[in-house]
């Protein structure tokens, strides 16, 4: 009779659990708003594509500019300022906003979903942890057993090779597999941590963050990954980007508002130098072709690893109340670096420190401005996809709203039924960010304004407005972003009232969120006292 009446209990707690959505949140790391089939790419992303086909896909979706920022900002649905990481983990700039390391004054959504009795894992690359905290004998606070995860294999630092980098299981250092590539082993582990907790009683629901390395530099894959796409970029950029815009116009991703801008010619920053593609040598050319050949094979295996996820659920009776988000943590990254344009033996291999350039850089963001970094469309849009068959009836639309990296903490909170702020204990900044449930059932909504800063480079979007600027002392330019997503026709100078008003937003946001003292001093590792500095006023 007592086990009776234990078990009547119990079932109502079980069916609880299983009404709950499981969550599967995938980033990719320096990847363009256009580098995916569904978003107009000739890169085949089979897997992905499918989920754009039976879900949504997202074309005013923003990110934070860059990986550190970014991956706080969508832990914790706070400005990364607010969580300490408004610059990178390689320094602490010795002001609030900017120390370096994930702190105590913001909450993960791990740790909100495990209160609310979720398994919760991670499998990829942290970079929440300062550099010199990043050894095993050194402090934890900022590691993500310790920030909500069950679970963790990975890496705490940025990354390194695909073929070498030192890997973590939970809060050890561990051996690599001979056959290590850094994609497949993510997803393995990703893969063997679904298998885990599907082999357990308690049949709780779960959380996957899935953080690709991929397809960030240096550019490596497998020789027989790169074979498939050698020649396939010889046309050249200039070319291809032309037939790329056509394409994502017809595909509806980009309206006949969208320009395709000129290309970026300026000389104040060696990451801004782009070439005619007839003005190279054909053997240049021929180097620039495998470049993009295996940054698309980079890609190409990371959407085979989320084929590999998409089948274990499948297989686990799962798919269908899984909630899966895919975004990329900023646009595509512009850098060179490494060997010369010609240098064909270490392409792909453990030696190489190969980027892919800002040509192909700009190609990746089709039809945006600039890069990884800045502020402009080009550093801050990226793709998002989100496919949930029980939560998210919509197949195959496209959704035009704005919305913000910040916004998916509150949109998981509210579909798990967690809580943000604990029962006891500390109080948390309130999250600045909104829950897009209403997309997923087709329902408009207004969002607040949103503003960014990296490295001084800073922006606003507030409704149809977009105010920008490059760096601490660059001006204020002003876009219509309803007439112009390309940011082609700047306004400052027409409507200075609007600039004025809208800089005094940002500004507001700003002192709000620890943004101030901005600092755009280059990356450095010995970087001890900030320079106090504010942007010049708007002219």
């Amino acid at each position: 009779m007592k086990l009776c009446l234990a078990l009547f209990f119990l079932i109502p707690i079980f069916l609880s659990a299983a009404k709950k959505p499981n969550i599967v949140l995938i980033m990719a790391d320096d990847m363009g708003f256009s580098d995916l089939g569904c978003y107009g790419s000739t890169i085949p992303t089979p897997h992905l594509d499918s989920l754009a086909e039976n879900g949504l896909r997202y074309t005013q979706f923003y990110n934070a500019a860059r990986c550190c920022p970014s991956r706080a900002a969508l832990l914790t649905g706070l400005y990364p300022h607010q969580t300490g990481l408004g610059w990178m983990t390689a320094a602490n700039l010795g002001t609030k906003g900017y120390s370096g390391d994930l702190n105590n004054d913001c909450r993960t959504i791990a740790e909100c979903l495990r209160e609310a009795d979720y398994s919760t894992y991670i499998s990829g690359k942290w970079h929440l942890t300062s550099a010199k905290y990043q050894s095993v004998r050194g402090p934890k606070d900022s590691w993500p057993l310790q920030r909500g995860f069950d679970r963790f294999y990975g890496m705490l630092a940025g990354g390194g090779s695909y073929w070498s980098t030192k890997m973590m299981l939970d809060n050890q250092s561990i051996k690599n597999d001979d056959d290590f590539y850094l994609t497949d082993a993510i997803t393995n582990n990703a893969t063997h941590f679904l298998d885990e907790h599907f082999e357990k009683p308690d049949n709780k629901p779960f959380f996957l963050y899935l953080a690709h390395y991929a397809p960030h530099l240096p550019l490596h894959a497998r020789p027989e990954d790169i074979a498939r796409h050698r020649g396939k970029f010889k046309k050249g950029w200039d070319i291809l980007r032309k037939e790329k815009y056509q394409r994502m116009q017809e595909m509806g991703i980009i309206g006949p508002n969208a320009q395709l801008p000129e290309k970026e010619r300026g000389q104040k920053d060696s990451r801004r130098i782009t070439r005619s593609w007839d003005l190279l040598t054909p053997e240049q050319q021929n180097a620039m072709d495998l470049r993009m050949a295996i940054y698309s094979a980079m890609i190409e295996v990371m959407d085979r690893g989320i084929g590999q996820i998409i089948k274990t659920l499948k297989k686990k009776d799962a798919y269908d109340n899984t909630l899966i988000l895919f975004l990329s943590d900023n646009g595509a990254a512009s850098l060179f670096t490494g060997q010369t344009d010609t240098d064909y033996e270490a392409y792909g291999t453990d030696t190489s420190k190969l980027g892919y350039g800002p040509d192909w850089a700009e190609y990746s963001n089709i039809p945006f401005r600039l890069y990884k970094m800045w502020a402009h469309e080009g550093g801050i849009a990226s793709p998002l996809i989100a496919h949930w068959p029980n939560g998210i009836k919509a197949k195959g639309k496209i959704n035009r709203q704005v919305s913000h990296i910040t916004d998916l903490m509150p949109t998981l909170l509210e579909i798990s039924g967690a809580s943000y702020q604990p029962k006891e204990g500390i109080t948390y900044p309130n999250l600045v960010g909104q829950s897009m449930t209403p997309t997923f059932k087709g329902i408009s909504y207004k969002r607040g304004p949103i503003i960014w800063e990296h490295k001084g480079n800073r922006g606003l979007r507030k409704g149809k407005w977009k105010l920008v600027a490059d760096g601490i002392n660059g001006k204020w330019e002003l876009y219509d972003m309803e007439a112009d997503r390309s940011e082609v026709n700047n306004l400052a100078k027409s409507k200075p009232e609007l600039v004025n008003k809208l800089a005094g937003g940002w500004d507001k946001i700003a002192h709000a969120t620890h943004v101030y003292p901005l600092d755009g001093r280059p990356w450095s590792v010995k970087i001890k006292n900030p320079i106090p500095q504010k942007p010049k006023p708007a002219k």
